[in-house]
């Protein structure tokens, strides 16, 4: 498991269900979704480690739009009915192989998505079908830290958690020593 997960290059995702709760809050002004910071911390230090991540969601909007500018996430797939589709064309656009592709996801329009990747996490809460269908379910349910689980497990799994931490916290330090104030990172 450890080799496979070592191989990983991209992770692509669910949004709603995987990066959020799934609740969904429809106002006069358009869509709104809660994102849990861990996960978007997580997915910060990977991408600084060089995993590439990518957003694959049946929905589109401003919320997700916005949630993936701020944290520079810029393979974002919006309005995508069919997602195994939408992981050939990140394969192809990266030049990656199935091994060296992940999804995490948690409801059946997931599973093309699961399938066509080489390796695939479920969140805690997803549907059995989904759960069935995954390489490792996570113990954290959707919008609460089940994506930070899977960038933890492919990291450390390349032995590069700690380095991801310790450059955090170096940057974190270097910022305070030069007064950069607060700038918000996940």
């Amino acid at each position: 498991m450890q080799d496979r997960l070592a191989r990983i290059k991209l992770l692509a995702m669910d949004v709603d269900g995987t990066l959020t709760d799934g609740s969904m809050i429809f106002l006069d002004g358009g869509q709104v979704k809660v994102y849990s910071v861990h996960d978007g911390l997580g997915i910060t230090l990977a991408m600084r480690l060089g995993l590439k991540v990518a957003w694959i969601t049946g929905n589109a909007g401003h919320a997700v739009t916005d949630r993936a500018s701020s944290l520079g996430v810029t393979d974002v797939y919006q309005g995508i009915r069919h997602k195994g589709a939408a992981i050939r064309e990140l394969m192809g656009n990266h030049g990656l192989t199935r091994e060296e592709v992940a999804f995490i996801g948690d409801d059946l329009n997931d599973i093309p998505a699961m399938e066509q990747a080489g390796f695939s996490f479920a969140v805690a809460d997803a549907v059995e079908e989904v759960r069935a269908c995954a390489d490792i379910v996570t113990e954290r349910m959707g919008g609460r830290g089940a994506v930070r689980e899977a960038i933890e497990a492919i990291l450390k799994s390349r032995g590069g958690w700690d380095e991801a931490v310790s450059s955090f916290l170096a940057q974190l330090e270097q910022e305070q020593s030069a007064g950069a104030g607060t700038n918000a990172v996940n």
